[in-house]
């Protein structure tokens, strides 16, 4: 009698948990570190315009030249340095993976981190070896450095800022570890926009960098929209992984039109770097709430009954991120993206009263 097809899947697939996204309906939706300013309605309208004429019975620009384009003028990218897209970060990070997959091939970055780092090692048959970050969620860079002299990582990945913890990781100690990597090493640059610092301009100090960023936190999470800035000999080797066709008609349009846009793309970053100085203070002003400055768009604090906090946030229409039992560093945790003025105020009433219940 043959096996349940369930059993032809690798064991260590079937040892992972899904990852998991919260319900959303009905709720202010702070959990995903999108933002929540919406675009003004005349470009809404002209987009409309672009998506209504598109040809979407054709297959879109494999090369997408246009929007490749205008990421390099919009982002400041070398004309010495080559463009990779994905369907999202995710994507990028799972051809890394898979372009460094060899018997034996580890994969090293360190923890708490993007949970996408170690699921997608697990999904090419990566060795995931993450070193954990200190008690004040700095780089261990000694153990960092003891563990690439160790294990001799083809792929490092590195967010920065970090998620969840939202802290810039000290410049040079990332040199330090850039330099020592045998292989390749990325710097996840998802919040870019909210930080003060960057890897993008220092991509020609170090042969083995690249750097990756998503539009996703800039205002355009829908489109699944994500690039990779690297060496063109890595990426032209890197092309062979990425699937015709992965980035739609749709997503280039919108994308190249928005990216234009770049006073606008900076007033609505400025704002919510305001409101997450007004939130971190607000959280800083609660007894029994510790909470860690951040560079990216969201808030990292921890309380006391955290997940009982967490699900009366819920019953009071808030839905943010609950991080206890994540990582051991992460107990008492939660993690709130900053919104508006308004679901700013509202997370705050409902975070006070909850805490008051427990």
């Amino acid at each position: 009698m043959p096996e349940s097809p369930e059993h032809i899947i690798r064991e260590e697939i079937r040892a992972l948990a899904p990852y998991r996204v919260h319900d959303a309906s009905g709720l202010i939706k702070l959990d995903a570190m999108e933002n929540p300013f919406e675009l003004p309605l005349a470009l809404r309208e002209e987009i409309g315009y672009l998506v209504r004429d598109a040809a979407i019975n054709r297959y879109p620009d494999s090369a997408a030249a246009r929007l490749k384009a205008q990421l390099r003028e919009t982002m400041g990218i070398a004309a010495d340095s080559e463009i990779l897209l994905g369907n999202g970060s995710d994507e990028l990070i799972q051809m890394l993976a898979l372009a460094v997959a060899k018997p034996g091939a580890v994969l090293l970055g360190v923890e708490p981190s993007f949970a996408m780092f170690g699921l997608v090692a697990a999904y090419a048959g990566l060795q995931y070896r993450p070193v954990d970050l200190n008690r004040d969620f700095s780089l261990d860079v000694v153990q960092t450095l003891a563990a690439i002299d160790e294990y001799h990582p083809a792929l490092v990945l590195i967010a920065y800022p970090n998620n969840p913890t939202g802290n810039l990781f000290d410049a040079d100690a990332l040199a330090q570890i850039i330099r020592a990597a045998p292989g390749l090493v990325v710097i996840d640059e998802a919040y870019h926009a909210f930080a003060e610092s960057s890897f993008l301009p220092r991509l020609n100090e170090f042969s083995n960098l690249s750097v990756m960023r998503t539009l996703s936190k800039l205002g355009l999470a829908g489109l699944r929209l994500g690039f990779l800035v690297g060496h063109p000999g890595l990426v032209a080797q890197l092309e062979k992984l990425r699937l015709p066709y992965n980035v739609n008609v749709l997503t280039q349009i919108v994308a190249e039109r928005v990216l234009r846009e770049t006073a606008l793309l900076a007033e609505q970053a400025g704002a919510i770097k305001r409101e997450r100085r007004r939130l971190f203070g607000a959280l800083q002003s609660i007894r029994g709430v510790t909470a860690f400055p951040s560079s990216g768009n969201f808030i990292l604090f921890c309380v006391s009954h955290a997940d009982a906090v967490f699900e009366g946030l819920k019953q009071r229409g808030l839905l943010i991120r609950n991080l206890n039992g994540v990582h051991r560093s992460l107990a008492g945790c939660l993690r709130v993206t900053v919104g508006t003025p308004q679901q700013n105020r509202a997370f705050m009433r409902a975070l006070n009263e909850s805490l008051e219940a427990v």
